[in-house]
């Protein structure tokens, strides 16, 4: 068997240096996603994220990371807007996520993306509803926007191996 060792896994992202360049509807949810942040319960690691999430009825939903002294038990804020929009609207899927972060109560200035446990439920949702879904990663200085979740997460576990 013939194996190409020099693979290379790509996608496309767009970069923008400011929000201006972004809709009002985008400008909406980062404005959302750092209020958010805002509320993070973040008591140990002083890195507050939040995130919004458009559903596709219009509908947008927020979430902040949950810390908790046994670290594995805490959320991160993606999986707590996704959890949240699901229990409320359990058939109406997402059509963009955005993350931002503070770090001591300020904006950071590069985006922060989201970790890999948010990643595999990205890729989830987007099986769920049978469509990709925008994720928007916002920092002041740099904004990185990802035309479709699964994309972050290359070679992921799938129901299909269940």
């Amino acid at each position: 068997m013939n194996a190409n060792k020099n693979s290379i896994y790509k996608f496309p992202f767009e970069e923008y240096s400011s929000e201006a360049a972004l809709s009002e509807q985008e400008q909406e949810l980062i404005k959302k996603a750092r209020e958010a942040a805002q509320d993070a319960y973040s008591q140990y690691s002083k890195f507050s994220v939040g995130a919004a999430v458009l559903l596709k009825n219009g509908e947008i939903i927020t979430g902040s990371n949950q810390e908790n002294a046994a670290y594995p038990s805490g959320l991160c804020a993606e999986r707590v807007a996704l959890f949240y929009a699901a229990s409320q609207y359990p058939d109406v899927p997402v059509k963009k996520l955005v993350v931002t972060a503070l770090r001591k109560q300020k904006p950071i200035k590069e985006p922060v993306p989201p970790c890999g446990s948010c990643r595999q439920v990205f890729i989830e949702w987007e099986k769920r509803f049978g469509q990709p879904f925008e994720v928007i990663m916002a920092g002041t200085r740099k904004i990185i926007k990802i035309k479709q979740a699964g994309w972050l997460l290359p070679f992921n576990f799938q129901a299909d191996f269940l």
